[in-house]
């Protein structure tokens, strides 16, 4: 998957996780937080068991869910782990790899990897009794066996271990070293990252899924959810300035999403609500008649500057929502 894919899937599990308990914040402890990377790109979290209370929460999972996410959860359930009961809670971090620069919109990345950790109720004796039973890899961190989705050998595949009954570890091996790293005093965590770990502590609680993107990854959010204020010459040099993203979703008859961008100043904030309305109207214009509940949806987006912050908030009903699933709204492409 693809950097732009990464993001898409983040956002949309973000949407999709939204929950009917409006007045019920999601939030995390700051020893889990604590555990992630001083680099981390975007954080998010979402609270699961509350998710799966929505009646369309699972036809609108498959529809999103890339392909090799249905098959880690296949393979976790195959040893003994059920995604679906077992976890709770989700907390997931992008660690940034490769980036590209553009001299008018700025940096963004072009690569990154993904690190997790998921609360809920597993048995660890068990799942290591049936990787030994089958001779699957088992790599040994320390005190941690970390299970191999794969061959266990490629830069990108995926492991998971369990830190105890209530708490497990995913991602690609080189961040689960970091965090076993940081776990043990031997590395930085994301509260040495002051300024974006301001602004996950400021968020953490906010909503029942919520996220914190940095400036590049803000960037890159910027131009999948709105690509078409690219058709505007001064977007770029705005785009280049923004500093950070929060999102926070709460659900009640329906789902509320909103998003604040951190803006290089109040003028930016301010010409940057105006492009980004003009884009919102040109994408309603291809949509056309072919998607009028996504249509309708972003007619009624609300677009407001405050200061040095743009705040855009999306309210969706039920029907809207269950229309969206029937047009494959929210299928991301491979």
């Amino acid at each position: 998957m693809n950097i732009k894919k990464i993001i898409w899937t983040s956002i949309l599990i973000a949407m999709v996780c939204a929950v009917p308990q409006a007045s019920r914040a999601g939030s995390v402890g700051s020893d889990i937080l604590s555990m992630f990377p001083k680099e981390s790109g975007e954080l998010a979290y979402a609270d699961l068991k509350q998710a799966r209370q929505f009646p369309w929460f699972t036809q609108l999972k498959e529809q999103m869910l890339p392909p090799k996410f249905r098959e880690f959860e296949t393979f976790l359930a195959s040893a003994g782990i059920d995604p679906n009961t077992q976890v709770t809670e989700l907390t997931w971090a992008l660690v940034p790899g490769k980036v590209t620069t553009d001299s008018t919109a700025g940096s963004v990345p072009s690569t990154d990897q993904i690190v997790g950790v998921a609360l809920g109720q597993f048995q660890p004796a068990t799942a290591e009794a049936y990787f030994t039973s089958k001779k699957l890899p088992i790599v040994k961190i320390r005190t941690f066996s970390l299970f191999a989705f794969g061959g266990g050998s490629g830069p990108n595949d995926l492991f998971f271990f369990f830190i105890d009954s209530n708490t497990a570890a995913f991602g690609q091996r080189q961040q689960l070293e970091k965090m076993i790293g940081v776990r043990f005093g031997e590395g930085q965590g994301l509260y040495a990252n002051t300024d974006f770990s301001a602004l996950v502590d400021q968020a953490n609680g906010s909503g029942t899924v919520w996220a914190v993107l940095n400036p590049a990854y803000t960037r890159l959010a910027m131009q999948q959810l709105v690509p078409e204020t690219g058709q505007f010459p001064a977007a770029a040099q705005l785009t280049s300035k923004l500093k950070a993203m929060t999102i926070s979703i709460k659900g009640g008859s329906g789902v509320d999403a909103k998003f604040e961008a951190v803006c290089g100043s109040t003028d930016d904030a301010n010409t940057f609500a105006a492009l980004l309305q003009a884009g919102l109207m040109y994408k309603k214009y291809q949509v056309g008649t072919t998607n009028p509940d996504l249509g309708a949806l972003l007619d009624s987006a609300q677009i407001a500057p405050a200061g040095d912050r743009l705040d855009l908030k999306l309210t969706l009903s039920d029907d809207q929502m269950q229309s969206l699933i029937k047009r494959n709204t929210f299928v991301v492409k491979m």
